[in-house]
């Protein structure tokens, strides 16, 4: 069947305005039918590897929903663009708004005059949460990949997710037993970084491709992947990473997280201060691999760096006002990075809001330089990636949804 008016396979995809009738028409009627909804870029890198798992094993099925670049190229048909709705916060809520509401209305409209299979939900947590009771109340069964962090915040959504869902695929151990206590049908599928985060080469390697010295110290800043937050950390881990450097040879690395450039960093400090300091792009597991320690915004990174065996400094700072919000909302957990909630206890340091200073980052991070704190520190963190399960959670998702629509 010719695709649907105004939809091009190889472009952008069709706007959520397009006629639901055109939408519809595209998809012959014997075709099981999956509506899949990512709204951040780590929900539509992870879409992407569920959807080309779910394809490799029936290629018959119709994927479409919110989707990003990744996730079309590996077939989703986007009825709106990730791009395009608000998926970043405050900041950039009032620019989306309207695409954000235009694209919920468009796939409430569908899930009721024409429901698909099966819903699958990546985060996302406030938009898919409401989908989750549209779908829930027309009778369209919902699994759940990669839940919101509930458990840190806003408990009492707990029960809401388990009202809502059909299947949970939980990534991380502990959130197994929280949601079937609660009376959810969850399962720990393993943590999708498992397959994504590697080194590309090895350390020689790594060094000479960057024009590093082959005797080098790494130390690597991940000030963050968004502006606001290298504004806040970026400064002060350059003065820490100044200190360091002279006491103990180290040489600073900035590795460029891919949403940002080179001058959004000049935006932030002068020439002078990165003076003495490599910016490095489109290479960061193969530098932290290499390196003798991180210093890391608090968020996916410290995962990826725990999974990759480098010692590191956590570091969370935000605006006063945001940063008082969040304290109002987080129960129940007693660390902000993801590798000392896994371990269970502080294996890595973490300063947050006014602790984050030049001084306090150097002092965190010196101990960690010397053994056996490294050499306790790394195997801390090789203990963390054994708690994560095996590779192949994205092939784990697609047998769990295959299994829900009777393929």
């Amino acid at each position: 069947m010719a695709p649907a008016p105004g939809f091009d396979h190889n472009s952008l995809p069709m706007r959520v305005e397009t006629p639901l009738s055109w939408i519809l028409a595209a998809v012959p009627r014997e075709r099981r039918r999956v509506m899949i909804v990512a709204g951040e870029a780590s929900g539509d890198l992870h879409g992407a590897d569920f959807a080309a798992a779910l394809l490799a094993r029936a290629p018959q099925c119709d994927l479409f929903g919110i989707a990003g670049e990744r996730m079309r190229a590996a077939g989703v048909r986007a009825l709106a663009r990730m791009e395009d709705i608000a998926g970043l916060g405050l900041a950039e809520l009032s620019s989306t708004i309207s695409r954000t509401v235009a694209a919920f209305r468009a796939l409430r409209r569908i899930l009721r005059d024409d429901p698909p299979d099966l819903l699958v939900l990546i985060d996302y947590a406030e938009f898919n949460l409401m989908l989750a009771g549209v779908a829930s109340r027309a009778g369209v069964p919902v699994l759940y990949y990669i839940l919101p962090q509930v458990w840190a915040w806003r408990r009492g959504r707990i029960r809401k997710l388990v009202r809502r869902t059909r299947r949970m695929a939980v990534v991380f151990p502990f959130e197994a037993e929280l949601y079937t206590r609660a009376g959810g049908a969850a399962a720990f599928v393993g943590h999708p970084l498992l397959d994504r985060v590697a080194p590309a080469r090895g350390r020689a390697e790594t060094l000479a491709r960057h024009g590093l010295a082959p005797d080098a110290r790494l130390l690597t800043l991940l000030p963050g992947s968004r502006r606001a937050e290298v504004r806040y950390l970026l400064p002060a881990m350059l003065a820490a990473a100044r200190m360091l450097a002279e006491r103990h040879r180290l040489t600073p690395v900035v590795a460029l997280a891919p949403t940002l450039a080179e001058g959004d960093l000049l935006a932030i400090v002068s020439a002078r201060n990165l003076a003495g300091t490599h910016v490095i792009r489109d290479d960061t597991y193969s530098i932290i691999a290499a390196s003798e320690l991180a210093l890391v915004a608090s968020g996916t990174a410290t995962l990826e760096t725990a999974l990759l065996g480098c010692p590191m400094v956590i570091a969370y700072k935000m605006s006063s006002i945001s940063y008082y919000v969040a304290r109002a909302l987080v129960h129940g957990v007693e660390f902000v990075g993801m590798p000392n909630i896994l371990a269970g206890r502080r294996i890595v340091p973490e300063l947050i809001q006014r602790q984050v200073t030049p001084e306090n980052l150097a002092a965190a991070a010196e101990p960690m330089l010397a053994e056996p704190l490294h050499r306790e520190t790394a195997a801390a963190l090789r203990a963390v990636r054994e708690r994560l399960g095996a590779p192949g959670a994205a092939a784990r998702v697609a047998a769990m949804a295959l299994e829900m629509i009777g393929c």
